[in-house]
């Protein structure tokens, strides 16, 4: 084991901890998350010769300090929060504390190595933010479509009826406004606000969809991507964004691995056997799901013909999905390696 660097980053310090080649902790220093503490961890780092520094946040808090640490030509990587906690639980006092954690993170660091590093400023970390900010507004749209059908539910009994359709759509608001005329209660008043909420909320979310596949369509990725068939621009920028540097995936059974496709082994003895994956990266996993429905329902697909042979085959509809995902993700990882990565 490599002498590594581990981080526990936090809004106002930076806890670190230096661990030998057993993985024992030789040095614990604490810095201040500012600009001069990032350039003391550097330093630090520097002279205590470390060959890799793991650290844990570094899409938050620790960003600064991860980009300070790639600046100086240091080998740097993202150690997820999860594998921290779970490493917590394996100790036998099960102590939580900043010092603690940094040495975990360091073990981790030096224990894996098919961690991500730390995701670099530019056009990914921009197609990157700007999904997930759509993405939180899609969330908050249908939470208020949820609190709005409450309202309606109160206030006109038997709505439903009116409105068969989707409360995100301009003619069932259009519907639910008119419903609410004349009603001059409470509910109806925060009803009618909700609905001018949603109206407001689905105008950024187009506007946020145009922007998106823009920027996919201006690369070789998002437009190789697109040639598979159920990948439209809003699933190929979360495969982009979610993938990040493709070349951090070494085989095709890796990137299944990381987006949730590949079955995990569970077997016992003479039982030979394998179970659902249930973790991985799920909007990546959603995305290739998007694609395989889409597949599923379009005859003529190389994916249409594939779920049906898996049928024939005696597999169940779901089983057969599963195999059919861990197909297209197969045909992701062989399109994300052969056209230039978005950096």
């Amino acid at each position: 084991m490599m002498a590594v660097i581990g981080i526990d980053s936090h809004k106002d310090t930076l806890a670190a901890c230096l661990a030998d080649e057993t993985g024992r902790a030789a040095e614990h220093r604490s810095f201040d998350n500012t600009p001069d503490g990032c350039a003391g961890l550097v330093a630090w780092a520097q002279a205590a010769g470390a060959e890799r520094v793991g650290i844990e946040g570094s899409g938050n808090y620790g960003r600064p300090a991860a980009l300070a640490l790639i600046e100086a030509n240091l080998a740097v990587v993202e150690v997820p929060p999860q594998m921290t906690a779970a490493a917590r639980k394996g100790q036998r006092t099960g102590t939580k504390s900043d010092p603690v954690d940094a040495l975990l993170v360091a073990r981790i660091a030096g224990r894996d190595e098919d961690l991500p590093p730390p995701r670099p400023d530019g056009a990914l970390e921009d197609l990157r933010s700007t999904v997930r900010y759509r993405r939180e507004l899609v969330k908050a749209r249908n939470q208020h479509v949820n609190r709005l059908h409450a309202d309606l539910e109160q206030t006109r009994l038997g709505y439903h009826r009116e409105i068969p359709s989707k409360l995100t759509g301009a003619k069932a608001l259009a519907k639910a406004s008119r419903l609410l005329s004349g009603h001059t209660s409470t509910k109806a008043r925060i009803a009618r606000l909700r609905i001018r909420h949603i109206r407001e909320l689905n105008r950024q979310i187009d506007d946020l969809a145009k922007e998106i596949a823009e920027l996919v369509n201006d690369t070789e990725t998002g437009a190789a991507l697109r040639g598979i068939y159920g990948v439209g621009p809003l699933v190929a920028a979360d495969i982009i964004a979610e993938t990040g540097d493709p070349a951090r995936f070494a085989t095709k059974a890796r990137y299944a691995t990381a987006n949730g496709t590949a079955p995990i082994a569970a077997s016992s003895g003479r039982i030979q056997r394998h179970r659902l994956n249930r973790g991985g990266n799920r909007q990546l996993n959603k995305a290739i799901h998007t694609a395989a429905l889409a597949q599923i329902a379009k005859p003529g697909t190389e994916g249409h013909r594939y779920y049906h042979r898996c049928l024939q085959r005696g597999k169940t509809k779901r089983e057969a999905i599963r195999a059919l995902k861990r197909k297209i993700s197969d045909r992701i990882y062989t399109t994300l390696q052969t056209t230039p990565k978005l950096t």
